[in-house]
């Protein structure tokens, strides 16, 4: 089973920030999870929501700073972030807007980092349509909350590589379903030692956490 670091070690240090990546690798996560923005300059940057206001010191939208303004509010690059990790684990890549995906594929496109090591995911599954228009080799993982049954059909469509979903979602004929379809099985958020347990009674295949730690 893989294990995946939420946001880094969401649960020890502040999210999406390179402390937190640092904390998943010290806590040998086999892969993190982050998300990411496109900046003012069109760069790829570490942050979950669309505004600075919830995880920094700053208010506003991310795309009317540039990458460089947002750096000095802790908010890492997708550069930074590939080469702090240097190959060490996989990264999944959480994709917040379909205008990221281009600029993203060409940043692995233009790394050192292995791309083999590279997943990416969206609740957008147009997003994940245009990543495949433009790559049809690299990991995709569709992301769900709500309708398993279109997230099996829609992910075998793309031949996608994973399906991450809620984990209240599951049970165990549909996670058979899944395996049946040779989907991995990647759930998220999982934290409490109960859920723990309960995902891992499923075999699920990787588990997202805020809390490595705990797993």
């Amino acid at each position: 089973m893989i294990l995946i670091g939420h946001r880094g070690a969401k649960g020890h240090m502040a999210e999406n920030t390179l402390a937190s990546f640092e904390k998943a690798l010290q806590l040998n996560v086999d892969m993190i999870e982050l998300d990411v923005f496109l900046s003012r300059d069109n760069i790829p940057v570490v942050i979950h929501d669309k505004t600075i206001d919830r995880t920094t010191s700053g208010f506003g939208l991310v795309s009317s700073f540039s990458a460089r303004e947002l750096r000095e509010f802790g908010i890492p690059t997708l550069q930074d972030v590939f080469q702090l990790v240097n190959n060490q684990c996989d990264i999944n890549i959480e994709v917040k807007e379909i205008k990221a995906v281009k600029s993203i594929l060409d940043l692995i496109d233009s790394n050192i980092f292995s791309k083999d090591k590279i997943l990416i995911s969206s609740f957008d599954w147009n997003a994940l349509q245009e990543v495949r228009f433009h790559d049809d080799e690299i990991r995709i993982g569709v992301l769900t909350e709500t309708d398993l049954e279109l997230a099996i059909a829609f992910a075998k469509f793309m031949q996608a590589y994973s399906i991450h979903p809620y984990y209240h979602l599951l049970t165990p004929e549909n996670c058979q379903k899944m395996k049946n379809n040779r989907l991995k099985i990647f759930t998220w958020t999982v934290n409490e030692p109960e859920d723990i347990i309960f995902v891992k009674s499923l075999y699920v295949d990787g588990i997202i956490t805020d809390f490595p730690d705990r797993v």
